[in-house]
């Protein structure tokens, strides 16, 4: 690493000794998981470059902005509105973390019986070695289950700058009611912290720049559906993930052109994987970098990957906002009426995931469905069984598996998932 990014690290508050044990675990978990796959298409060369400075480059950017006077806001949730953040002059960063770090000193704050993910933040807020949370201006928690409801009274007194956000547990009028206040809410928070007043034009603009996001990956999601499929899951994926990180604008340009790519590989039916490889839908929690555990498993087991049920993959961009209201009110219903279809599992009763996840089986022809839950996870564990026997009842192979961010548990989940993809043949 460069003399300039240490001193920016340091600057920082991260501890120099235990970042660079990340990095390069990361390194080498990218280099033996990625970069050893056959016949990528040339454009992921992007992501990888993405990926070598996603603590570097990309951290550098973000102090530009914020010493050209823009707010960095950090987010663990895809409830928490990328419009209005862009709206009110601010750059919104995602914080979901996906390795375990610092463990010893999360479980003197946090139950050992804790998810995954919400210890994973903890981890690398009190290990110091996430760049991206010290850069942030404001971080913004959400009261989505329990787990992380509690929790944020525990990360409070460790940051200066936590925003708590309410969400609604059904879907209704009066929980549609409930989001939009707090959207309000929110937005008055971000223009007091900018001192920029959201404008209709702002808010569009805002709206646009997200919904060319989601666009560019709906197209990269389409085209998974062809046989031979022409990217991998483990691809698909890292672009899902690199959304929350990367610029919008480079980043719309840069999956667009896989989707170039991938037009052409289709067209000449040209694949990473033969004909025929049994087709598995992914459905459940999020997988946040590096949670590269569970695609790599799948996808060395001689299944591919076609779709991912989960917040890191169509959950979080399936659906766009109306671009057309004429004023920030009618935008805002908008962006309340696009972040209410969410079919996240706090909400109850969930029918609407469920049909979600039927819709994607067909869609990308997958052949079965690997539910994924984190240990810990109530929410998508009280889930999984009755998602897996409506699919079943349909005649859908679904696997549920329960795990953590450990490799402890590779190998049991190997035999599991080769019994499954054998199954699928």
């Amino acid at each position: 690493m460069s003399i300039d990014y240490q001193t920016m690290w340091t600057d920082l508050g991260l501890d120099l000794t235990s970042h660079d044990a990340l990095l390069n675990v990361l390194g080498t978990a990218y280099r033996d998981i990625y970069l050893a796959q056959e016949n990528r298409p040339e454009t992921m060369a992007y992501f990888d470059f993405v990926m070598s400075e996603v603590h570097g480059l990309r951290i550098k950017e973000l102090l530009d902005e914020k010493a050209a006077g823009r707010k960095i806001i950090g987010s663990y949730c895809v409830f928490v509105p990328e419009e209005m953040v862009l709206a009110a002059n601010a750059t919104l960063v995602g914080l979901c973390s996906g390795a375990d770090f610092a463990m010893e000193e999360v479980e003197k704050l946090l139950p050992r019986n804790t998810c995954a993910l919400i210890k994973s933040s903890f981890g690398f807020k009190l290990g110091k070695v996430c760049p991206y949370l010290e850069s942030a201006d404001m971080i913004v928690g959400e009261n989505t289950c329990d787990g992380k409801k509690k929790a944020y009274e525990s990360l409070r007194p460790l940051v200066d700058n936590l925003y708590v956000m309410d969400l609604p547990q059904v879907k209704s009028a009066n929980g549609k009611a409930l989001l939009k206040s707090e959207y309000l809410r929110f937005m008055e928070a971000l223009q007091e912290l900018t001192g920029v007043a959201v404008t209709t034009e702002s808010l569009r603009s805002g709206i646009k720049t997200v919904n060319a996001k989601r666009n560019a990956i709906h197209r990269l999601s389409a085209l998974r559906a062809a046989d031979p499929a022409p990217i991998s899951g483990l691809d698909a994926l890292l672009a899902n993930q690199v959304f929350f990180y990367d610029n919008p604008a480079r980043f719309t340009d840069a999956v667009n052109k896989i989707c170039d790519e991938l037009e052409q590989r289709v067209a000449s039916k040209s694949g990473v994987c033969p004909v025929g490889t049994p087709r598995i839908l992914v459905s459940g929690c999020p997988q946040a970098v590096p949670n590269w555990k569970l695609p790599m498993i799948v996808e060395n087991s001689g299944a591919i990957i076609v779709g991912e049920e989960s917040c890191v993959g169509e959950r979080g961009t399936r659906n766009c906002v109306d671009e057309s209201g004429s004023t920030v009110d009618q935008l805002i219903d908008a962006i309340v009426e696009r972040y209410f279809q969410v079919d996240c599992a706090i909400f109850t009763p969930n029918t609407d995931r469920l049909a979600h996840i039927e819709e994607m089986v067909k869609a990308y022809r997958a052949d079965g469905v690997i539910h994924y839950g984190l240990q810990f996870c109530q929410p998508y564990l009280m889930e999984a069984i009755p998602v897996e026997k409506a699919l079943e009842e349909k005649g859908i192979p679904c696997l549920r598996l329960e795990t953590d961010y450990s490799m402890e548990d590779a190998g049991q989940l190997t035999t599991r998932v080769e019994a499954f993809v054998e199954q699928l043949r």
